[in-house]
């Protein structure tokens, strides 16, 4: 699979976001990279939504706690590794639970621990364009 879209709104891009939920399953992880204020966590919103999140919750980046897990058709742990300076500092977290679990992951600044990425992940690649326009590219990550 590999797909490249471009958004030209914030409200395309959750769209995008919501059809990227729809398929995803129990075991799934998404990898998202982009520079800051690409738009990662307005996609992860709504991949959120789309993965059975209700819509009246607004999910918001975990910078500072690292980890938030919503309710959908099953568990969404959302991540922001943001904060994370080296590949050590991931080390210490129990990032690979999540891995394993029947949960969806989402991963923003996934970039950060691109070595322990397991096979078979989706990345999202968002590249800025102009204010509102992102170029989102989707591929496996095997």
């Amino acid at each position: 699979m590999n797909i490249s879209r471009v958004t030209k709104s914030p409200e395309e891009t959750h769209a995008l976001g919501k059809d990227i939920g729809k398929r995803l399953s129990g075991g799934d992880i998404v990898a998202i990279t982009g520079d800051l204020g690409a738009g990662k966590t307005c996609l992860s919103q709504g991949i959120g939504w789309g993965a059975g999140i209700d819509s009246n919750v607004y999910m918001t980046s975990p910078t500072f706690t690292l980890v938030k897990q919503y309710k959908g058709r099953v568990p969404i742990y959302h991540i922001d590794l943001f904060r994370m300076r080296t590949i050590e500092e991931v080390y210490e977290l129990p990032i690979e639970d999540y891995f394993s679990g029947k949960g969806i992951t989402i991963i923003e600044w996934a970039d950060r621990i691109e070595p322990l990425l397991p096979k078979g992940h989706f990345r999202i690649d968002i590249e800025l364009i102009s204010e509102n326009e992102r170029r989102i590219k989707i591929y496996s990550g095997d």
